[in-house]
């Protein structure tokens, strides 16, 4: 059997990191990295391309492109710099991509990938948050094959028999619930970066960290659900279950449940995207129920949790109001890390940027292509960028 050949997207995150690591553990001769891309880390991603002997490299910013090349000196490996120089790794011929560029610009790259008609796994939510329709289009021209990476999609995915859609009740997405899962409105209120980012199970990004605290995360999720199952909306459920052990439910019409569980590690749902169709051996923890004795679950509270309602709301009004709540959140989320808002703060800028975005003209329809996406994306950050202003300290 010949190598999977690889290309990753984002290799110096911690999703790029985790699936490195699983290739590093695997024989000799299954996988060969292809081409991987960074944001600005010329030196680490310098270091992996010649630890995995890629034959393209390239980061998004330009200006760190000198560094990439001196890094490289020496070496076969060809390299670029700037957005297009990492869409271009995204449209080489590798059997299997990983999307794991964080935010809006993982969207054109991803693209790329499912236009070739490539094994796609994402841990991007925006190619489906801001592009479903688009992104699905892409993969059903191109043939290609769409892999879901985020614990609980991907739990979801080994659950949903798709040749049951019809009995299948819906399905359930679980939540940590972060650090505030049960914490009172005032403790929220007064709450700073360092607890927001402070997650109790998993190890992540600070703005992810912050989406879980706030439970963006779970509403963008929704809505990538949604596109991904072909499911509405209504049969999307959330429960907050803080251990982190149970990651998806789906519920079919006889009252049964499938879930998936496992020890919060990314590496098991990366790996199951990795050797799909088959298995592959992990270094994760094994799940020890005896020792856990018990699970804990409970509907998510929306006065403390607004943004799952902003979510499903964005969702129904469809056109681009999703991809203005995800650009809204991002620059939120980036002030409450600077300081210049409070915790609760992110959920009310979103929401005042998706109210003022759902009266631009144009908004209720569908983005024809993905410069449309992008020019929501703009909109969303200009809108939010206003919103952070009236509510600065």
């Amino acid at each position: 059997m010949s190598a999977r050949t690889i290309t990753l997207l984002g290799a110096t995150g911690s999703v790029g990191r985790a699936t490195l690591d699983l290739i590093a553990r695997a024989e000799d001769g299954v996988y060969e990295v292809i081409a991987l891309t960074a944001n600005n880390n010329a030196a680490e991603l310098a270091a992996l391309a010649r630890r995995f002997r890629a034959r393209f490299c390239a980061v998004a910013d330009e200006s760190a492109g000198p560094a990439l090349g001196e890094a490289l000196a020496g070496s076969a490996i060809a390299w670029g710099a700037g957005p297009r120089a990492v869409e271009d790794a995204a449209a080489m011929d590798a059997d299997w991509v990983m999307a794991a560029i964080v935010g809006a610009a993982g969207l054109q790259p991803t693209l790329a990938a499912v236009r070739r008609g490539a094994c796609v796994a994402f841990a991007n939510k925006e190619a489906l948050v801001c592009a479903g329709v688009l992104m699905l289009e892409e993969a059903a021209r191109s043939g290609a094959t769409l892999l879901p990476v985020d614990s609980e999609h991907n739990a979801i995915f080994q659950a949903f028999d798709p040749d049951q859609r019809s009995h299948i009740r819906r399905i359930i997405l679980t939540a940590s619930g972060g650090p505030f899962h049960n914490a009172t409105l005032e403790t929220m209120r007064a709450a700073g970066p360092a607890q927001a980012v402070a997650h109790p199970t998993w190890t992540m990004g600070a703005k992810i960290s912050v989406d879980s605290a706030t439970m963006m995360n779970k509403g963008l999720e929704i809505i990538e659900a949604c596109h991904l199952f072909a499911l509405p909306q209504e049969q999307v459920d959330v429960l907050v279950h803080p251990e982190s052990i149970v990651h998806g439910l789906v519920e079919y019409a006889d009252g049964g449940l499938l879930a998936q569980l496992g020890c919060p590690d990314m590496r098991t749902p990366i790996a199951h995207a990795l050797a799909w169709p088959r298995r592959m051996e992990t270094p994760v923890d094994r799940l020890d129920l005896a020792r856990l004795g018990a699970l804990s679950f409970f509907s998510p509270d929306p006065q403390r949790f607004p943004a799952l309602g902003l979510a499903r709301t964005a969702f129904l009004a469809g056109g681009t109001a999703p991809a203005v709540l995800n650009a809204a959140n991002e620059i939120a989320v980036a002030a409450f890390l600077n300081g210049q808002i409070g915790f609760l703060d992110i959920a009310a800028a979103v929401s005042e940027a998706v109210e003022a975005g759902a009266r631009a003209p144009g908004a209720g329809a569908a983005p024809a292509s993905i410069d449309a996406v992008l020019d929501a994306d703009a909109n969303g950050r200009r809108l939010a960028h206003a919103a952070v202003t009236r509510l600065a300290r």
